[in-house]
């Protein structure tokens, strides 16, 4: 089955009893038992008819084991970071997700797990951080805001000769583009939220493992911990993932072209893009990726210029999400990205005159002239 027919028929296509070609919205806390033990469902925390059509289906286009959902994306990656104990170390992509960053060094350290950031596009450094109780290597690629490239297959295959667990957030690229667990990843995770619910209408969190180990493991956390994904949003990111090849063919083409315009104006002098050839780590994303998706990264030079073109745009939405039918903004330094301290996120690249956008749907002439109308002094 090709991508973009799994999108609609992977998983659980239709309700078996009815025929509906809609999953059914299952509302129920409890199920009936057909005596003590006899059960398919017995408690929806545990499990849910309508979430497991949906784990079902990023566990196919992901092309996993067994997938899981939770109530949001940070979520779902602080289920991923309960596999690990007090005393265990972790590899972490140097620039990553705020709201990521802000879990490892402020919650997670209270139970003694450790991390280290690295310029995981570095093999030598991620290499050179793996100490005697390191356990993991999680990987952002393209990373959240810089979009730097880490090579999947190569850390995947580091990992196993050190034997650690390799963790890709695939959020950016998302399944249509890029399948992280086919180039030897063992644990792949989206906020859902983004490109696959597509409409700012769902807060989400998915994570495919690829074995069955790990899918006892974290079903046994995500039952415990108990932060699910309930009936509705699970039903909304079905209908949502059904037309994400569509919408990701043409926000790839929408970005190109807002891409190609932003790095010929004279007022910004960077444009991070994986579509550029002189984008670092395009090759190493020609090779595992096939699209380059519709984040877009770009430097005026100050706060001040930033804002000023934050507040002039029309049909860019400022907004701290992603990967909607909508164009949306961001200022990273001051919103996705302001639990990073200042100087840290100065090393990174994070500058305060750097702008994220995500593109959307609209006419990409109406989005142009838009970005030229507020670039203007």
């Amino acid at each position: 089955m090709r991508k973009k027919t799994q999108m609609i028929h992977g998983g659980i296509p239709r309700d078996e009893q009815t025929g509906a070609v809609s999953i059914p919205i299952h509302h129920a806390s409890t199920f009936k038992q057909d005596g003590v033990g006899n059960f398919v469902y017995e408690y929806a925390r545990t499990g849910n008819p309508t979430r497991h059509a949906l784990e079902e289906l990023i566990k196919d286009i992901e092309g996993g084991y067994r997938g899981f959902a939770f109530g949001s994306g940070m979520a779902a990656i602080s289920a991923v970071m309960n596999l690990f104990s007090s005393g265990d170390h972790v590899i972490f992509t140097d620039d990553v997700y705020g709201g990521s960053y802000r879990l490892m060094t402020k919650v997670l350290t209270k139970y003694n797990i450790e991390v280290t950031f690295v310029d995981t596009s570095d093999i030598q450094e991620v290499e050179a951080a793996v100490r005697d109780n390191t356990k993991a290597i999680y990987v952002e690629t393209p990373t959240n805001p810089l979009l730097k490239i880490t090579d999947i297959a190569s850390i995947s295959n580091l990992a196993k000769a050190k034997n650690l667990l390799m963790i890709v957030d695939n959020t950016f690229s998302t399944p249509y583009w890029q399948n992280p667990l086919d180039l030897g990843a063992d644990i792949v995770l989206h906020s859902a939220t983004k490109y696959l619910g597509g409409h700012s209408d769902v807060v989400a969190g998915l994570v495919v493992v690829n074995s069955e180990k790990l899918a006892t493991d974290l079903h046994f956390i995500q039952n415990s911990i108990g932060a699910i994904l309930g009936p509705q949003d699970s039903w909304l990111l079905i209908r949502g993932i059904k037309t994400l090849a569509i919408r990701m063919e043409e926000i790839e083409e929408n970005a190109k072209k807002v891409a190609n315009f932003l790095v010929n104006h004279r007022q910004i002098s960077k444009v991070y893009y994986p579509g550029f050839e002189s984008h670092k780590g395009h090759t190493i994303h020609l090779e595992q990726a096939r699209g380059f998706g519709g984040m877009i990264s770009f430097d005026v030079g100050s706060n001040d210029k930033a804002e000023d073109v934050l507040k002039k745009v029309k049909y860019f939405t400022l907004a701290e999400s992603l990967g909607a039918v909508e164009s949306l903004i961001s200022l990273p330094a001051k919103m996705t990205h302001a639990s990073i301290p200042r100087e840290r996120r100065l090393e990174l690249g994070i500058t305060d005159g750097l702008i994220r956008i995500s593109v959307g749907l609209e006419d990409v002439e109406d989005l142009i002239e838009d970005l030229q109308s507020a670039l203007q002094d």
